[in-house]
């Protein structure tokens, strides 16, 4: 009787899941042109070309199949993403993501396989694959790749199989704590220079297999002979030297600008301390010069007020000195005593008749008023001639 109960328990179960599963596909009819198991999610071609991942997939799948649609990885994609928790191999490929921003997969602690191969990815942060603790394959290949940080498989711990093949690295920085089985980076155009000697030290030290090594070759410098990169002459020693005058001039900026903020620092006016361990109040260091300018426009201003108030009465006398008085020619009478006053001052000439005054005095009383107004005196050119 028991095991007739239970029996009909678990059918009821499938029933009520198959009605789930059956009002999914038809609420969502892109769910329907994908290729949906129990574990397995495949919307590969669906004809589609579905722009993000669809919401509302099993979440409980542990492989899911994108290729060959517009998805570009965005924040609604990721988002979706982090509910599969179970999911164990995630592909990617053919699509157009053109960045892998930090914390693209954080949530996929169970992601074996990751392929995002096929994309126009030309850009990859630091920590695009943070929280990828199981992955163990990583398909980068056929993207626009141009540099890769080192730090970027940091957190890769168990990978062993990496694919960079085709894309446009020229030299790869590699730590060599980094662990692989197998390597492929083939149809790069590897310059051969000292930046790629890391790489080298580290193909030839560690036990990497290095796929299609016969075509990893170098494009610079350019020559008949091709050479994989992993047995390509680069000289040690002139790498040393390249990277110890670079080490110089990096150790000789860095103690100018220390100094410089060292200086800074001493000047401010929280790290100056008087005699009684007080801090010791001085002007900022940047306006020190508008203090000054402001100190030496008062003085200046200040001394032109003194020598203008000193020197004001004199040039009031001055100007005062220069001012006419225009004589009134309706008087005549005034005119005739001044004359004789002055005259009587200057000694008498001889040999001179008694009508000669009179006949100066007609002469210079006969005036004409200049152009100016002022009226000509003629007595200071007669005493001239007399004289």
């Amino acid at each position: 009787m028991l095991p007739l109960r239970s029996n009909r328990k678990a059918l009821n179960m499938k029933l009520s899941w198959l009605v789930i599963w059956a009002g999914t596909l038809f609420l969502n009819p892109v769910t329907a042109d994908c290729n949906i198991t129990s574990q397995t999610v495949t919307c590969e071609e669906s004809g589609k070309n579905l722009p993000n991942i669809p919401p509302n997939l099993f979440q409980n799948v542990t492989k899911l199949s994108l290729k060959n649609n517009n998805i570009t990885l965005k924040d609604s994609d990721k988002d979706i993403l982090r509910s599969f928790i179970n999911l164990t191999e995630l592909y990617l490929n053919e699509n157009m993501i053109t960045v892998l921003y930090s914390n693209s997969f954080c949530n996929l602690t169970k992601l074996i396989v990751l392929d995002i191969s096929n994309n126009r990815i030309s850009t990859v942060h630091k920590a695009a694959f943070a929280g990828l603790n199981q992955l163990s394959v990583l398909n980068l290949s056929y993207n626009m790749i141009i540099q890769l940080d080192s730090d970027v498989f940091t957190s890769l711990k168990s990978l062993t199989v990496l694919n960079l093949q085709y894309n446009f690295l020229k030299s790869f920085h590699i730590k060599s704590s980094f662990k692989l089985i197998k390597i492929i980076l083939a149809g790069n155009p590897w310059t051969c220079s000292c930046d790629l000697l890391d790489l080298q030290i580290w193909l030839t030290a560690s036990n990497v297999t290095m796929e299609n090594e016969n075509s990893t070759t170098c494009t610079f410098p350019n020559t008949e002979e091709k050479f994989s990169i992993k047995t390509a002459t680069i000289q040690p020693a002139d790498c040393k030297i390249v990277k110890a005058s670079l080490e110089n001039t990096v150790t000789s900026t860095s103690a100018i600008k220390l100094k410089s903020s060292a200086l800074l620092t001493a000047l401010t006016p929280n790290n100056i301390t008087g005699n009684n361990g007080t801090h010791a109040e001085l002007p900022l260091l940047g306006k020190s010069w508008t203090f000054l300018a402001g100190v030496l426009g008062f003085v200046l201003s200040t001394t032109l007020l003194i020598f203008t108030a000193v020197k004001c009465p004199t040039w009031y006398r001055y100007l005062i000195s220069y001012s006419h008085r225009r004589l009134e020619e309706n008087d005549p009478e005034m005119f005739e005593q001044e004359f004789s006053a002055d005259m009587s001052s200057f000694p008498t000439v001889t040999d001179t008749n008694n009508e000669d005054p009179i006949v100066i005095f007609e002469k210079i009383h006969a005036f004409v008023p200049g152009e100016d107004g002022f009226i000509e005196d003629k007595y200071i050119d007669y005493v001239t001639e007399e004289s």
